[in-house]
């Protein structure tokens, strides 16, 4: 269904759209001053008014990341399972996400250590999962539009890779306004990997959920649970 396409896509946009935005506020009440140096998206989002709407974007892209995640799981699982890595994946995802609501809620100017545990939970992790999800791709049947969605994603999980390890340099040998531009650079990325779901999700179906028990015993007594407008019998203790 076609339509599932639109939920990567929109976290694409907003996000891209929202940390815009967030630049523009900070340098238009000077919080930031981009004549000294480059900001950190961070440092963009540190003081209000903008803190308000950074927190709150940071907070709806993760949401919309963990679903992204979630449903991505359940698709590799219908198509071939591959067992440990698809959950590797999982993990990951769902990490990293946090990792984004994490250093949007906690800002820099106030809880700075809790905020680059975030960052790097999102950065680090995020590469990561979509470095398996590279690997997913060529394993599971039938991948629709590989062709092209994998070149695209592996320069897209390269070039991240070679950004995170550069921003982390260049942060620790002063050069910090080189550092933010490959902080935004990676973020884009971030949300062009995300955006690259959607030639995927428009193969997508929706999913039966099915609980199942490996032993029933007698007095268990039995319910239904609604699954794309069927009823799926099933027993629960």
């Amino acid at each position: 269904m076609w339509l599932w396409a639109l939920l990567p896509l929109s976290l694409a946009v907003f996000g891209t759209a929202g940390i815009w935005i967030v630049y523009a506020i900070s340098v238009s009440n000077g919080t930031v001053n981009i004549t000294e140096r480059f900001p950190y998206i961070s440092e963009c989002g540190s003081y209000p008014p903008q803190s308000t709407f950074f927190s709150q974007y940071c907070n709806i892209c993760a949401f919309l990341g963990l679903w992204i995640v979630a449903l991505r799981f359940q698709q590799v699982r219908d198509y071939a399972d591959h067992g440990k890595a698809n959950t590797l994946s999982a993990v990951l995802g769902f990490l990293s996400c946090v990792g984004v609501s994490v250093l949007g809620n906690f800002q820099q100017s106030v809880q700075r250590v809790v905020h680059l545990v975030g960052a790097f939970t999102a950065f680090f992790l995020g590469v990561g999962y979509f470095w398996v999800q590279l690997f997913l791709m060529y394993q599971a049947k039938p991948s629709h539009d590989r062709h092209w969605v994998g070149p695209c994603r592996a320069l897209c999980c390269a070039l991240r890779t070679i950004l995170v390890i550069t921003m982390v340099v260049l942060a620790r040998t002063g050069h910090r306004s080189a550092a933010a531009l490959c902080e935004w650079a990676l973020v884009m990325l971030f949300f062009c990997l995300f955006g690259l779901f959607g030639a995927e999700f428009r193969h997508m179906d929706c999913h039966q959920l099915k609980v199942q028990r490996h032993v029933l015993q007698s007095h268990c007594s039995p319910v239904s649970v609604v699954s794309n407008h069927h009823l799926t019998p099933v027993h629960v203790r």
